[in-house]
């Protein structure tokens, strides 16, 4: 119940604010503050909106001081409350960004493009530099260290690593929010045409992600007289490939249009997904 009326509510969100005065209150300390708090990003990770609760969690003492009219603050954390997902090591920089635009009181759809725009790219890109270059260069150090018997290994691997984690999180904020707010200042006029951007980019993202997680591969196999014809290979993927997870992507925006909770369509995909693979059918 408390899914379908999160939904409707979004649908609802004012693009404007009951009070658009545009004033300076983010300090230094704010910032260090929220960066403190998106080490808790994925705290309460679920499937339905990712990291999304902790994004917000995140963000709560800038909001706090940003919007001093409860609609507004409402408004804005109904928004970020939705799905977020992005490498927890470079969230700081787009928290930065959109805590200058949520200051110069942005348009929402403009913040939410924005936001969308930079989540998936960025979360390449910390997988690339952290996962698979930082941690095996700095874990191999250290292990190399421990055998040999010397217990600087594992303290060198935690203070390398940590020194870049933490180092960056504090830089990307402030420079992301420093960021933010000079380009804003300087494409005020342009801010119609930056929203439309960011919606185009903000549904590429989006288009690449149902391409990537989502896989329907139907085991089928047909007969054209004595050939076999694979159902998925030969016939589904030559009209477009990745045709299946495009219509059950539709399928599930169409049943969140009528109300649907995001949590009753996870219970369908499982269902779907056991049983397809108890009968052979993927």
């Amino acid at each position: 119940m408390a899914s379908n009326e999160s939904i409707e509510k979004v649908d609802l969100i004012s693009n404007d604010y009951k009070e658009p005065t545009v004033t300076k209150v983010i300090t230094k300390k704010d910032l260090n503050k929220m960066v403190w708090r998106s080490l808790l990003l994925q705290a309460s990770f679920n499937y339905e909106r990712m990291q999304g609760g902790g994004w917000t969690y995140s963000l709560i003492p800038g909001l706090k001081k940003i919007h001093k009219n409860e609609e507004d603050l409402s408004s804005s954390l109904l928004d970020h409350m939705q799905f977020f997902n992005t490498h927890p090591f470079l969230v700081t920089f787009i928290q930065g960004i959109i805590l200058a635009m949520e200051e110069n009181k942005e348009k929402r759809d403009t913040i939410r493009g924005i936001k969308v725009a930079m989540m998936g790219p960025l979360g390449g890109i910390g997988d690339a530099l952290f996962w698979l270059t930082l941690l095996p260069i700095t874990a191999g150090i250290g292990a190399a260290l421990s055998s040999d018997g010397n217990p600087v290994g594992p303290i060198l691997f935690l203070v390398v690593f940590n020194v870049v984690h933490f180092g960056l999180l504090f830089f990307l904020m402030h420079y992301g929010y420093n960021t933010g707010t000079k380009a804003i200042a300087s494409l005020k006029e342009g801010t119609k045409k930056i929203s439309r951007a960011a919606s185009i980019v903000g549904l590429t993202v989006i288009g690449a992600l149902v391409a990537t997680y989502i896989n329907f591969n139907l085991g089928l196999t047909i007969h054209a007289g004595e050939i076999k014809v694979n159902l998925q290979e030969g016939v589904i993927d030559q009209i477009m490939p990745k045709l299946l997870p495009l219509l059950y992507t539709f399928f599930c925006y169409w049943m969140l249009k009528k109300g649907k909770s995001p949590l009753l369509l996870i219970g369908i995909t499982v269902i779907v997904g056991v049983l397809g693979s108890f009968i052979g059918l993927f």
